[in-house]
């Protein structure tokens, strides 16, 4: 299927509508979050009953307007579909923030054509901004053009992390970091990948880096990344469903990689 810039505009469009209806369905419900909480992968990862009804509410509203397309969604949304277009959905990034009032949740969806990411969009909630891009076509913030840093020197740059919640995987990330932070400017970490890779796109950020995220998490937010001149490596193009990903400005990416490289990453 070929995609052309008019379609990559449409999914874009679409992305950005539904991700910022399923944003105020979460702002609706922020004080009564913690009803109905479950847990997935381990004690500390949970779910809620507000995770299940933003997907149910983004899953809606995409197949509402392009009913042939497919849906991968990180609360068990998974159809096929037959137009060559899938769609992933994190219906809420950031759930443990979510839970706690703490201000950094998003909604991130991403359209995915032949096996290559070509719009998406990043609603940060909590705040009420959105993050957009069609391949091609650059990445915007709340509609204003935006670029990553122009930063060169790892050693003054601000890198951005986050942890499984496997207890293994972040003994193995904990001692990544004891190696890489020494040679940055500092670290931070939002809880939600989504808002980290916008940082990296619009400059609060020089970079990121995560050892295990899911499509549905990484998705928009590397395109938006790429489409602000970010250096994000063969991830668009290979987009697995859980995977390493990097993603910084062109002047300090190769020298973060290497860096992380030295230190064991992904582990």
């Amino acid at each position: 299927m070929t995609v052309d810039g008019a379609l990559a505009r449409e999914l874009r469009d679409l992305a950005v509508a539904v991700a910022e209806e399923a944003g105020a369905l979460l702002r609706a419900r922020l004080l009564d979050a913690r009803v109905a909480i479950e847990t997935k992968s381990s004690p500390t990862d949970m779910v809620s009953e507000v995770d299940r009804e933003s997907e149910a509410l983004v899953v809606g509203r995409l197949l509402l307007a392009r009913p042939e397309d497919g849906v991968l969604g990180e609360e068990g949304a998974d159809f096929a579909g037959t137009s060559g277009v899938r769609w992933l959905v994190d219906p809420l990034d950031g759930t443990t923030n979510y839970l706690y009032g703490y201000p950094a949740f998003s909604v991130s969806i991403a359209a995915e054509v032949a096996g290559q990411i070509v719009a998406g969009a990043v609603h940060n909630a909590a705040i009420g901004e959105t993050f957009a891009a069609a391949m091609g076509q650059g990445a915007s913030r709340n509609g204003r053009a935006i670029r990553v840093t122009a930063e060169t020197d790892l050693a003054k740059a601000l890198i951005g992390t986050g942890f499984s919640y496997d207890s293994g995987w972040r003994a193995k990330q904990a001692a990544v970091l004891q190696e890489v932070l020494p040679g940055i400017r500092d670290i931070r970490r939002s809880g939600s990948a989504a808002i980290d890779l916008c940082s990296v796109a619009c400059g609060r950020l020089d970079g990121f880096y995560e050892a295990r995220l899911s499509a549905w998490d990484w998705g928009a937010g590397v395109l938006i990344a790429r489409e602000a001149g970010a250096a994000t490596g063969d991830l668009l193009t290979s987009p697995a469903v859980v995977r390493p990903v990097v993603v910084a400005a062109p002047g300090v990416f190769e020298a973060l990689v290497e860096r992380l490289e030295r230190a064991g990453f992904p582990g």
